[in-house]
């Protein structure tokens, strides 16, 4: 099974017909994910299953033929984590979109893997139930691919990531074989957790198929937003370790710069504020006086960090702003190829990083735009280098590497929720060292013997 033309044969008579893609536009189309530089392969097909059964079929024919799957949601990710290999699958999970029990009494939700974020978050709101997690991609991004790469989000300073919410979920394992991991109780602790293993592995210790996620109820919450308006990235920064060191946990804690939303308003027109160097938005949303209470402190440690403005309230203009903040990456696409870190450090030492990142710019005479989701340290600086400057590409790739490794230095992680994929795998191995990645090889030979399941990627 060398070739395309064998490849879909053999996938033809175990999947319907329009369930497998050799078409030389879709073979493209899927090949890779939005990182920016990340290698790729052509896959020899791409297969849209429906049920646990196509996926078990294609990954037991994949198995016994020696084959690659990569596991795909929306192919959102930035980091190369869905980048197709030589002698390749792509394994879409795009139709495998039903919301199969919404448990109120319980507080889950039972979804295959194909569902988008913001619809199920959406279903659950009918029930009067709430899913936390919100990446920026949550209108187009799937809980399945939010759950390989351990998504976060806007709210996540707060109410966690996706790994918080996962009790459980089915997977097909590098055999073929379809496993039920978790539970669906609220608490469970038989065996090792392997469903928390899957979580985060990108694909490549098993096929996520559906989650069993875990709710909060949707009442009893009422923003207050308060947006400071900071000379610089460095003082928002002070800000962001101030808010740290006074224990106050807001709901949203982000940071966008001037260049980001200018590129957001030139694209959309909302009327943004013009001439901020960096604004911090945030939100409490604990009631009544208490609110208020974190409000007016949050405000005052705007002030003292520096903000020459501070605005409270919830009107139209700050819900703009938070709308920016999940645009700004979108926006600044359309103004040349954007390589995006995602670094995260200790939020005491996110001035810190903020100075690097600057100095990084300046010193390899690259463009850096910066949004975070500053209230736990995940950092988003946006390298963007002009189509076709190959002399740029070559010094934002010298200043991604830089901040990596600054990041490093700083007691940080290269990738709060990318992902490592493709793109971070240098510094993965730097951050990981020698014995944590014997203990990832063997985790990886002993469920993938293989390696069939997204080699290459991750570690």
């Amino acid at each position: 099974m060398s070739t395309v033309s064998s490849a879909a044969d053999a996938l033809r008579n175990i999947l319907r017909d329009d369930q497998v893609l050799t078409e030389a536009e879709d073979l493209e189309r899927y090949s890779h994910d939005d990182a920016e530089w990340a290698d790729y392969a052509l896959p020899l097909a791409v297969v849209l299953p429906e049920s646990n059964e196509d996926v078990s079929r294609v990954v037991k024919l994949a198995a016994k033929a020696g084959i690659h799957v990569i596991a795909r949601g929306a192919g959102t990710g930035l980091s190369g984590g869905a980048n197709a290999t030589a002698l390749s699958v792509i394994l879409s999970v795009e139709r495998m979109t039903t919301v199969m029990e919404i448990n109120v009494a319980e507080r889950y939700v039972v979804a295959q893997a194909g569902v988008i974020n913001n619809e199920l978050r959406e279903a659950v709101a009918d029930e009067g139930l709430w899913y936390p997690p919100d990446p920026a991609s949550y209108k187009i991004s799937t809980i399945g691919g939010n759950a390989a790469t351990n998504a976060g989000g806007l709210c996540c300073v707060k109410y966690g990531v996706t790994r918080d919410y996962v009790l459980g979920m089915t997977v097909v394992l590098a055999d073929g074989e379809i496993v039920t991991l978790g539970h669906r109780t609220a608490k469970g602790v038989t065996g090792y957790d392997l469903a928390g293993l899957m979580i985060g592995s990108e694909g490549t210790l098993g096929v996520i198929n559906a989650l069993t996620l875990r709710l909060l109820p949707l009442s009893g919450r009422e923003q207050r937003a308060v947006i400071g308006y900071f000379p610089s990235l460095q003082s928002a920064g002070v800000a962001v370790a101030a808010v740290t060191a006074a224990g106050i946990i807001p709901s949203a804690l982000e940071l966008i710069d001037g260049m980001c939303l200018k590129a957001v308003d030139d694209w959309k027109e909302l009327g943004l504020p013009e001439g901020a160097d960096t604004l911090l938005l945030a939100t409490v949303d604990e009631l009544g006086a208490t609110g208020e209470e974190l409000a007016d402190r949050l405000a005052g440690i705007f002030a003292d960090a520096g903000s020459l403005d501070v605005q409270r309230g919830a009107d139209a203009e700050i819900d703009d702003l938070f709308l920016a903040r999940r645009l700004a990456y979108p926006a600044l696409e359309r103004l040349g190829p954007v390589l995006t870190e995602d670094v995260c450090v200790p939020r005491a030492a996110v001035p810190e990083m903020l100075g690097r990142i600057q100095a990084t710019a300046q010193e390899h005479n690259v463009v850096i735009a910066n949004i975070a989701h500053a209230g736990d340290g995940n950092l988003h600086p946006l390298i963007i280098a002009p189509e076709g400057d190959d002399e740029v590409k070559s010094r934002a790739k010298l200043a991604f590497d830089t901040i990596i490794q600054d990041c490093i230095d700083l007691g940080g992680t290269v990738t709060g929720e990318h992902g490592v994929g493709l793109l971070k795998l240098d510094g993965a191995r730097s951050e990981l060292g020698p014995r944590v990645l014997e203990l990832h090889h063997a985790i990886k030979d002993a469920l993938d013997p293989r390696g069939i399941l997204n080699p290459g990627k991750g570690f």
